[in-house]
């Protein structure tokens, strides 16, 4: 039978929500490697530290500069923390969905109010907002709907009185 990396119990396969929240952080680290690479972030010559002057993008389409990059390491580093436990994980997905919704507002603001204003310190452009909503939509749901019998040992709406 085969163990876990201690020589422990036996080893076990990770609730989906964990597994989730790994491959959901490893894609922020990606992106974050991603955006200090030139040719893949376009007009990499005018990537600035922060604020709406930085005209690199991401694939040509997402408006980025080295804090927002330096953001997206960040989260993939805490998500990778995070889903070492199944509370951790749901905390990263269902958390981080909620800061990018945060996030997508944020973004919707700056468009409306001024977009060239020193509010816009990420930057965000429309096409980052549009991802922010989907991101921020996917993550929450994720978070909430993967767990639902991780860890608790049965059915979240079982009630406590009746089996």
């Amino acid at each position: 039978m085969a163990r876990d990396a201690r020589g422990g119990r036996p080893a076990t396969p990770r609730p989906r929500v964990q597994v989730v929240a790994l491959v959901v952080a490893g894609v922020f680290l990606l992106i974050g490697i991603l955006g200090y690479i030139p040719g893949i972030t376009t007009d990499y010559g005018e990537l600035t530290f922060a604020g709406h002057h930085s005209d690199a993008k991401l694939l040509g389409l997402f408006q980025v500069s080295i804090l927002h990059n330096a953001v997206h390491l960040l989260f993939g580093l805490v998500g990778l923390v995070l889903a070492r436990s199944v509370a951790g994980a749901r905390l990263f997905l269902a958390g981080g969905g909620a800061i990018y919704l945060a996030l997508w507002l944020y973004g919707l603001a700056i468009e409306a109010v001024d977009e060239d204003g020193g509010a816009n310190i990420l930057p965000v452009n429309s096409a980052d907002n549009w991802l922010h909503l989907a991101l921020g939509f996917g993550m929450l749901a994720l978070g909430l709907l993967l767990s639902n019998q991780a860890g608790t040992g049965g059915r979240l709406d079982t009630p406590i009185d009746r089996p």
